[in-house]
């Protein structure tokens, strides 16, 4: 992992789904960077297990919360306790998601739906509500939501997922206008990434498909990080409102 040594010194980051995956990548990387990071997943123990191993190789101050991002009370008391225990969050990156899939169409539950939305989308637009507010109030911030390429190329499966992450753009849209000019407000579009997701992919098949986008393969978790430092620091001051694909070009394939 590289990050610039102090590029975010000062700033306090909340990140959900940051125990595992993309969401562990970018809180190691920003406390390395010299952030304090609010470390956030519904396991209590998962949340404590990795603050203290992040706080243990970068020397950074590291608070762990639990809470489901899917429920609308829990996000209130998430944010209640992250400024009793801090007094004021710079920057919050929605990265909690959830991909489940289905056979066919016609057998997509209710509940799939609703869990895979709640999630994905009811979760990142209350979240960034609330905080947004709070950064209004305080100077300003930067929210980072993490969606997907399948929002613009669902594949068979992913309907649920691609319309959750395609309403996210909305939401980065409409946020970035409520909280302007002080709140940034924008979106990193990740494609397929080698996190402990991919373990269940099917190779054979999958190979194939990577090797004909333009990077010819999937991404590093570590190869997220630059775009998020970016968004999260004050070189991205005239950037608000913006998807940053970073895929590998899987979009344009």
């Amino acid at each position: 992992m590289t990050a610039p040594s102090a590029a975010l010194a000062g700033l306090t980051a909340l990140i959900t789904g940051a125990t595992r995956g993309l969401g562990r990548v970018i809180a190691e990387g920003f406390a390395a960077a010299g952030a304090r990071v609010i470390v956030v997943a519904r396991s209590a123990g998962s949340c404590q297990r990795a603050a203290a191993e992040i706080s243990a190789a970068t020397g950074a101050d590291v608070i762990p919360i639990a809470c489901h991002v899917g429920r609308w009370d829990e996000l209130e008391a998430l944010v209640g306790e992250a400024y009793r225990r801090v007094e004021r969050v710079d920057v919050l990156v929605n990265n909690a998601g959830i991909a489940p899939t289905y056979p066919a169409m016609v057998e997509i539950s209710e509940e799939l739906f609703d869990k895979t939305v709640a999630v994905n989308l009811k979760g990142p637009l209350r979240l960034g509500a609330l905080i947004g507010a709070r950064m209004v109030t305080g100077g300003g911030g930067s929210i980072i939501n993490i969606s997907s390429v399948s929002a613009i190329r669902p594949r068979p499966g992913t309907a649920v997922y691609a319309a959750a992450k395609i309403g996210l753009g909305a939401v980065t849209d409409a946020l970035a206008q409520e909280y302007a000019p002080s709140v940034r407000v924008n979106t990193i579009m990740a494609g397929p990434f080698l996190t402990d997701i991919a373990r269940s992919w099917d190779m054979a098949a999958v190979g194939p498909r990577l090797a004909g986008y333009p990077a010819g393969r999937a991404g590093h978790p570590s190869e997220i990080l630059g775009a998020a430092m970016y968004l999260a620091g004050p070189s991205s001051s005239y950037t608000t409102g913006s998807v940053i694909r970073v895929d590998g070009g899987m979009a344009i394939a």
